[in-house]
């Protein structure tokens, strides 16, 4: 069944169709065959209905029976070329319009991989996925069913005008205003049925957030004994659905029958009156035969060309929506630091190296054109920083700490103080204001993204466990990780215990973002994660929130090796986790209010102590 279209047009119908047309280029010698033959195949149609003239007058009437043999013979062959010549022209479409499909998806899908962090925070999910699938099917849809069935039905509209010209210009006049009436009427149709079917849409949309937010929340319903309201809110809403469902397909269901009526009150016309210009000797029969042919079959391609034209208006509507993504500025990477293998000699020297050795530094190129190698430590500072993910509202206010290697610092405030926006910060998730922030001396806006985030590992509060086995999951952080480094990893972060006693072990399929294990078990996968990729630089944004407290004492050990040697910045609710970091920031408003160790913040008896106290809660 046809996809219904909506009232969705193109903003800018040029610029779109000349975003499209670079894809079809790269296809346009198979869409110029696809072309030729469409013009072959149609040619052959009209042709064949041209000749019912040459056979009634030359071979019927007559009652040459040899010749009219002969001329079958012929019609045959030119018939099995047209024939044949759609069979390739479908195939051949069909081809192209996926590898045109195929390329769209393809660049969509790198776009999206290039975007900032900022767009995914101001766009839904769902708005994204609908480019993939709504807008990009429409587009298929499109290809599939238009380009040759556009031209096919231009070409039979266009010669089927010229050839009942050639027949008979003054009954072609009669036929010319029924075609005119055809093609108006189509279009008030449409336009109703487009009408309803924004509204059935909209009517679907909402009855499908009521049914799922009620499944959601059956064990509330439940509770509070609402389902009658329920199902008087459900039936308000289906009745909604019914009637823009009945008034779309009652107008849509009105075409056919309108422009067969019309047909077939203007074959009669011009059966009735090509009749008496027969007898009178103002046309000859077999002109006649081939003039009502032409009439009854005008209804299809008219009909069928507006709906082509339809399809393409909706599927340019689409296009134009995934343009206008792929047209989304990219993440902006000036850096020219990059990460660099190094052989550390026993003067302590640095050398680049292509193989493995553990050591790490940053090759820092100078504008004398040398290159300093910068040992990768994880010294991590920042200076004066003022940040705001929208330039009129700050965020962070002046913004000065600093981690030395080896040091765990700890961020505990309210929700919204800006603990999260500071880790962003590190690995450019947003870039600052004002200020600066360095990594082992080098500025971060230096440093090329790629290799910045190479450097950091990263545990969140909302784990995310891809479709795959425990063991690729956790090799998520190192891909070319061996199999002992998986198992070594999961140990570090406690998770081979409960990994072992899985049925397949490290190759249990994960699915649904491991459904099929506890929260607690999928945060313990995300931390051997981390472990896996051996960062200098490790956060721990709320690692520990979905672990109970037996788990969380069963990871403390494997936490603490986890981060011996590298800096580490830990954000958490649950102070208990926090008492052992070198420095604790206080964080309200954007502001550091308080730092220092544990047993320091307690002596000032200020927001942490409260807040450990219980005397201040966090919300």
């Amino acid at each position: 069944m046809a996809r219904q279209l909506t009232n969705a047009k193109p903003r800018d119908m040029k610029r779109t169709m000349n975003s499209f047309l670079k894809y079809m280029g790269n296809h346009k010698y198979a869409l110029l065959i696809v072309g030729c033959l469409v013009i072959v195949s149609t040619g052959v149609n009209l042709w064949g209905t041209f000749q019912i003239r040459t056979v009634v007058n030359d071979y019927i009437l007559p009652g040459d029976y040899q010749g009219l043999i002969s001329f079958v013979i012929l019609m045959i062959c030119v018939y099995i070329t047209g024939a044949t010549s759609t069979a390739i022209y479908k195939q051949l479409m069909v081809h192209t319009s996926q590898k045109i499909v195929k390329e769209i998806r393809q660049d969509l899908f790198h776009k999206m991989q290039k975007l900032p962090l900022r767009y995914f925070d101001s766009n839904t999910h769902g708005n994204i996925m609908s480019r993939f699938t709504n807008d990009l099917d429409t587009v298929q849809d499109a290809l599939n069913n238009c380009f040759d069935n556009l031209i096919q039905s231009f070409i039979m509209i266009t010669g089927t005008l010229v050839l009942i010209f050639v027949l008979n210009w003054q009954l072609s006049l009669i036929v010319l205003v029924c075609m005119i009436m055809m093609y108006f009427l189509i279009q008030y149709l449409s336009q109703r049925s487009k009408y309803y079917f924004v509204h059935q849409q909209a009517a679907m949309g909402n009855l499908n957030g009521f049914i799922e937010e009620m499944v959601d929340g059956v064990k509330v319903v439940k509770v509070f004994n609402h389902e009658r309201q329920n199902i008087d809110e459900f039936n308000r809403r289906n009745e909604q659905l019914r009637h823009a469902s009945t008034e779309a397909l009652t107008y849509s269901g009105r075409t056919i029958p309108t422009v067969v009526s019309i047909s077939y009150f203007n074959y009669a016309i011009v059966a009735c009156v090509g009749g008496f210009f027969a007898i009178n000797g103002m046309m000859d029969l077999g002109s006649l035969s081939s003039y009502l042919i032409f009439v009854r079959q005008t209804a299809q391609p008219i009909n069928q060309f507006t709906q082509q034209l339809n399809f393409i208006l909706a599927a340019m509507a689409g296009a134009e929506r995934i343009f206008e993504f792929m047209d989304e500025p990219k993440e902006v990477d000036e850096g020219k630091v990059t990460l660099a293998r190094v052989r550390e000699h026993h003067d302590g020297t640095l050398s680049e190296c292509q193989e493995y050795t553990g050591h790490w530094a940053w090759r820092h190129p100078r504008d004398d054109d040398s290159v300093e190698l910068v040992p990768l430590k994880g010294d991590v500072r920042f200076h004066d920083v003022i940040f705001g993910y929208d330039e009129d509202v700050t965020i962070l206010k002046n913004i000065n700490l600093f981690a030395k290697p080896g040091q765990k610092i700890a961020f505990v405030g309210s929700t919204g103080a800006g603990k999260t926006t500071i880790t962003n910060l590190i690995n450019r998730f947003y870039d600052i204001q004002s200020g600066s922030i360095t990594y082992d001396g080098i500025d971060v806006k230096l440093i090329k993204k790629d290799d910045l985030r190479h450097s950091i590992s990263i545990v969140l509060q909302d784990t995310h466990l891809f479709t795959g086995t425990i063991a690729d999951n956790i090799r998520y952080g190192k891909l070319n990780a061996t199999m002992d480094e998986v198992i070594e990893a999961a140990k570090l972060a406690n998770a081979h215990s409960f990994i072992r006693r899985l049925p397949n072990g490290y190759e249990t399929m994960l699915m649904g973002d491991g459904a099929n294990l506890s929260q607690g078990q999928r945060q313990l996968l995300a931390i051997a994660r981390a472990a896996i990729a051996n960062p200098p630089v490790l956060i721990l944004d709320e690692a520990t929130s979905s672990i109970d407290t037996r788990t969380e004492k069963l990871i403390e050990k494997g936490m603490d090796r986890l981060m011996q040697n590298r800096t580490v910045f830990v954000i958490a609710h649950r102070l208990s986790t926090v008492r052992n970091s070198n420095a604790i920031m206080v964080l309200d408003h954007g502001e550091i209010i308080e730092r220092g160790s544990h047993d320091e913040l307690l002596a000032q008896k200020g927001r942490y102590y409260q807040l450990y106290t219980g005397q201040f809660e966090l919300d």
